[in-house]
């Protein structure tokens, strides 16, 4: 790997001791990725905040005595705390003593508190063609397909390296020539009722990672102004089923204006016309039939905006659920929320703040079923909750909330 002349002094310098670590750490990992040199970044969001051993928390506070401090801005992912309900979290003494010590050395490294798995609604937004370092599937995904910024889906540990060094590997999407689109899906033979669906968005991030694994695809048909939560909704899922880093949507990526752009003005390599019945499949086997019991709702994967949260809260007024309706989302969303925040909370809402019930012990029993509208959540349930997952609409989760068995309108589903 060529280094620069820069990159050579961080190396050498024992006054900085802690970015030249981390400085190893990128370069070593982009010569296992064939980079030939680094390229700077001007942001990284820091996914390596949540408890899972103890070996996380002593390197980073390994990190904090090496006098580190990141070389770019840098927001946190959620951590395994909540930020205002100290009991809602399920865990205790050593546990929780190392979640607050890795809180601690992130912010001491100088991360901002974001605390949020959708950082791109918390005001970190870089923009086209900026290079970044991120980690969490999701934000990747969000980053590269929304804003048109450039990072490959980095992982733990990684991602404070880079913010550290303010360098990445310049390989994979943050090349130009590999991010053009290789497989096309064509969505206009489906019901515009459909695509107009909001559990539609989860639904198909779901059927697209599976089938195209860490190819890029570009989708044709999803209307220009589909808005920023539905989007989050397909990044999401795509992200947790398959590999996808970047989704080419044509008239909405900011790198694919149109269909010969999304290609750099080549054919595609494959064409996917998903049916109404192939995504209702989909759908179905992300869990749940009509009258089944549930034994709680969890929504906010990623984390619920402000406008997700106010229509929660119209669907919600007048009614009150049976069963804990957990909403995952920022501390800032959070009190911003005013008298929405009081009547959702007494319908039967609580929040989870900072943090996500897959990532920490929330839920009131180690097993049973979890709705959701999250492609997400529905994906990642079972394995890290031990909870089943029945999948909905946003609607259909507030009517099951209300009942405890799953009401879910098939509406345009039935083509």
């Amino acid at each position: 790997m060529e280094l620069t002349d820069e990159e050579r002094r961080i190396l050498s310098d024992d006054a900085q001791s802690a970015r030249a670590m981390a400085l190893r750490v990128v370069a070593d990992t982009g010569r296992l990725m064939g980079a030939e040199r680094l390229v700077p970044i001007v942001h990284a969001h820091v996914d390596a905040c949540v408890y899972f051993a103890d070996a996380g928390v002593l390197f980073a506070e390994r990190l904090v005595e090496l006098g580190g401090q990141v070389a770019v801005p840098s927001s946190l992912n959620v951590g395994s705390l909540d930020l205002v309900r100290q009991g809602l979290v399920r865990t205790d003494g050593h546990a929780r003593d190392m979640s607050r010590r890795l809180m601690d050395a992130y912010l001491a490294l100088g991360c901002a508190s974001s605390w949020t798995c959708a950082p791109y609604q918390a005001g970190y937004r870089p923009g086209l063609g900026e290079q970044v370092a991120w980690a969490e599937s999701n934000a990747i995904c969000f980053a590269n397909s929304v804003l048109g910024a450039r990072t490959n889906r980095y992982g733990d540990f990684f991602d404070i390296c880079a913010a550290l060094a303010g360098r990445a590997p310049m390989c994979g999407l943050h090349v130009t020539e590999n991010r053009r689109a290789r497989v096309l899906v064509d969505l206009t033979g489906l019901p515009p009722a459909l695509i107009a669906e909001e559990s539609f968005y989860p639904v198909l991030g779901t059927w697209l990672g599976r089938e195209v694994g860490s190819d890029v695809a570009a989708l044709q048909g999803i209307p220009a102004d589909v808005s920023e939560d539905r989007l989050k909704a397909l990044c999401a899922a795509a992200a947790s089923t398959g590999d996808v880093a970047l989704i080419h949507v044509i008239g909405v990526t900011p790198e694919a204006p149109d269909r010969a752009a999304a290609f750099a003005g080549a054919a595609p390599e494959a064409v996917l016309s998903p049916t109404v019945a192939d995504l209702r499949a989909v759908r179905d086997g992300m869990g749940g039939v009509a009258g089944q019991g549930i034994d709680c709702i969890a929504l906010g994967s990623p984390h619920f905006s402000r406008d997700e949260c106010l229509a929660l809260a119209r669907l919600s007024e007048g009614r009150r659920f049976s069963v804990p309706v957990y909403v995952c989302t920022r501390l800032e969303v959070y009190r911003d929320l005013g008298p929405v925040r009081a009547a959702l909370e007494a319908a039967g809402v609580e929040f989870v703040l900072g943090t996500c019930v897959v990532v920490a012990p929330v839920l009131r029993s180690r097993e049973g079923t979890l709705m959701t509208n999250s492609g997400k959540f529905a994906h990642y349930a079972l394995s890290t909750t031990g909870h089943r997952s029945a999948f909905g609409s946003l609607a259909d989760c507030v009517a099951s909330a209300e009942t405890g068995r799953i009401a879910r309108e098939d509406g345009p589903w039935l083509g």
